[in-house]
C-alpha cells in the first residue's frame, strides 16, 4: 500500500505541490492567529517555513534545489519556479490602482523611490560588509532587502546563484518581520492614523505582509491603502532591480 501511494505522489508531483503549499500557508495562518494574534503575519511565518523545509530538504537529497531534489516533491520545483513566480507577481501589480496612486499625490511617489532606494542601499551594504564583490551578487542582496520577492527576481535576472538568492529571501523576511513588529510601537509618534499616510507608509516599507500585519495592528481601516501602496513598490522594484540599481552597482563594483 505505501509503495502504490509513493508512485502516486511521484505521478502527480504538480498536486502534491499545490497540498505541500496549501497545507504549510494553513499551518502557518494557524500560527499566525493563534500565538501572536496576527501580529506576526502568516505569510512571514510561511515564507520562513518554506527556507526551512528548503535546507531540510537540501541536506537530505545533497542537491541544490531544496526540497525539490526529493522525488516526491519534485513539483515544487515547477510550482517555485520562474514562470508562476512572474505570473503572481503581474497579478498583483494587476490588483492596484495607477488612478488612485496619483489621486494620493506626489509624496507617496516619492516615498516609492526613496524606500527602494534606501532600502536597497542598506543590503548593499551589509553584503559588502560580509565580503560580496561582484554586482550580481551584491545586487540581489541588496534587492532582498527592498522585499523577499524582487530579491529573487533580481537574481534570476542576472543570474545569481542560490545561496545568493536564498540570502535575499532572507533580508526581505527579516525586513517584513521588523515592519510587522514595529508599526503599531511607531505609528502614533509618526501621525500613521489615516488614509494618506498609510500610503506613504506602505511606500515607504513596501513589503506587503509586514505592512499588512503591522498596520492591522495598528487600524485595520489602513490596511488597504497602505498595502496598494506597497504594491506598487514591489512591482516598481522588480523593474528597477535588475537594471538602473544593477547598473548602478557596477560603476561602484565592477569585478
Amino acid at each position: 500500500m505505501s509503495d502504490v501511494i509513493y508512485q502516486a505522489l511521484l505521478k502527480n508531483g504538480l498536486l502534491v505541490a499545490f497540498a505541500v503549499v496549501g497545507a504549510l500557508t494553513w499551518v502557518s495562518y494557524f500560527i499566525s492567529d493563534r500565538f501572536t494574534r496576527g501580529r506576526l503575519h502568516g505569510s512571514a511565518i510561511a515564507v520562513f517555513g518554506g527556507l526551512l523545509l528548503a535546507y531540510v530538504g537540501g541536506v537530505a537529497a545533497g542537491g541544490k534545489n531544496g526540497i525539490a531534489d526529493l522525488p516526491m516533491f519534485a513539483g515544487i520545483g515547477l510550482l517555485g519556479g520562474a514562470m508562476l513566480r512572474d505570473f503572481a507577481i503581474v497579478a498583483t501589480a494587476y490588483g492596484a490602482s495607477f488612478a488612485d496612486l496619483k489621486r494620493s499625490g506626489l509624496p507617496v511617489v516619492i516615498a516609492l523611490f526613496a524606500g527602494i532606494i534606501v532600502s536597497f542601499i542598506c543590503g548593499a551594504g551589509v553584503a559588502v560588509a560580509y565580503g560580496y564583490r561582484d554586482a550580481v551578487s551584491i545586487t540581489t542582496i541588496g534587492a532582498g532587502a527592498v522585499t523577499y520577492i524582487v530579491g529573487p527576481i533580481t537574481g534570476a535576472a542576472l543570474g545569481a546563484t542560490s545561496d545568493v538568492m536564498a540570502l535575499s529571501i532572507a533580508a526581505g523576511l527579516v525586513k517584513a518581520i521588523l515592519v510587522m513588529i514595529a508599526t503599531p510601537l511607531v505609528a502614533k509618534s509618526i501621525g500613521l492614523d489615516n488614509p494618506h499616510t498609510a500610503m506613504i507608509y506602505g511606500g515607504t516599507m513596501g513589503t506587503n505582509s509586514g505592512v499588512s500585519a503591522g498596520l492591522a495592528a495598528t487600524d485595520p481601516k489602513l490596511v488597504p491603502y497602505g498595502v496598494m501602496a506597497a504594491t506598487f513598490y514591489t512591482g516598481l522594484g522588480c523593474l528597477l532591480g535588475p537594471s538602473v540599481l544593477y547598473f548602478a552597482t557596477r560603476l561602484i563594483f565592477p569585478g
